[in-house]
């Protein structure tokens, strides 16, 4: 009797470092919301789809009837334009929350088209505040103080940070609990993790004890070329399963999805994209990393 060849199934079986591919379980319903777990989504380098991951797991983790909102933290604003948010016409945005003490968090939260997800917009005047927040006092505890009170509101809080290891993003690691790495699949992506990483355990041994990494996730993977598939052994010989099972390939659906101002997973939902966010969204569940 002849074998039979490999169905598709058994080809998705593993994922692209030989691990058998678990099957994450659709969450079951929360029962009510709250208290958020604060999330950092952080590399300082640029490009390697931050934003993009932010906004589509956030997606994805509200269709899973997760209430989550995303801080928008980089002074490009891309996260607040990719959900609909003309940054350019906003008088109060996370700035004003940084510098003012008086400013209402309630009153700069913007709902987005999609339910249960919701945005702390920024536009370019947070680039300011990398300079000003420097003679405050507990500077690197400011994002704590403003997301204090939104906190039992949400189950999930995405901090989409700037590509820097400035000011900004040490008080985003000392707000969150945990850290997500979107690594691109590319060699030169790999040199700055190392940075990334020690940066982490400065500010835990520092300003945040309980600060974790929950994982690295591959972006812009191509499973065609020996490139992508030699980043993504790389990174699992040097952290192991900090590196998530689930892999984001490169398409030209995320920058349309982008020009239309909604997540892929509204955009294209049964696209390859939607998909792969989706099964983070399940994965980051199964490991605790999310409620």
């Amino acid at each position: 009797m002849t074998s039979q060849a490999p169905t598709a199934t058994d080809e998705q079986a593993h994922d692209p470092v030989g691990r058998p591919l678990p099957a994450f379980a659709v969450p079951a319903p929360l029962g009510g919301h709250g208290p958020a777990r604060i999330i950092a989504m952080c590399n300082q380098k640029g490009g390697v789809g931050k934003t993009t991951t932010t906004i589509n797991l956030a997606a994805a983790l509200a269709e899973y009837g997760r209430r989550v909102l995303i801080v928008d933290f980089d002074p490009q604003g891309a996260a607040s334009v990719g959900l609909g948010v003309s940054t350019h016409e906003l008088d109060n945005t996370v700035y004003n929350l940084l510098m003012d003490r008086r400013a209402d968090i309630h009153d700069i939260v913007v709902q987005t088209g999609v339910p249960g997800l919701d945005v702390l917009p920024a536009n370019i005047d947070l680039s300011a505040a990398e300079v000003q927040l420097v003679g405050e006092v507990a500077r690197e505890s400011v994002l704590s103080r403003v997301l204090r009170p939104v906190a039992d509101d949400y189950d999930v809080i995405l901090v989409d940070c700037q590509p820097s290891l400035g000011l900004l993003t040490v008080n985003a690691l000392t707000a969150a609990h945990g850290v997500l790495i979107p690594l691109e699949c590319e060699f030169f992506a790999l040199r700055g993790v190392a940075l990334l990483i020690e940066t982490i355990e400065k500010v835990r041994d520092r300003l945040n004890p309980r600060l974790e990494v929950d994982g690295i996730i591959a972006t812009m993977f191509d499973p065609r070329t020996l490139h992508s598939r030699e980043v993504v052994a790389r990174v699992y010989e040097a952290f192991g399963d900090t590196l998530m099972h689930t892999v984001i390939g490169r398409t030209v659906k995320f920058p349309d999805a982008s020009v239309a101002a909604e997540p892929i997973t509204t955009y294209a939902p049964t696209h390859a994209g939607a998909v792969a966010y989706r099964q983070l969204a399940r994965e980051l569940v199964a490991r605790g990393d999310a409620a």
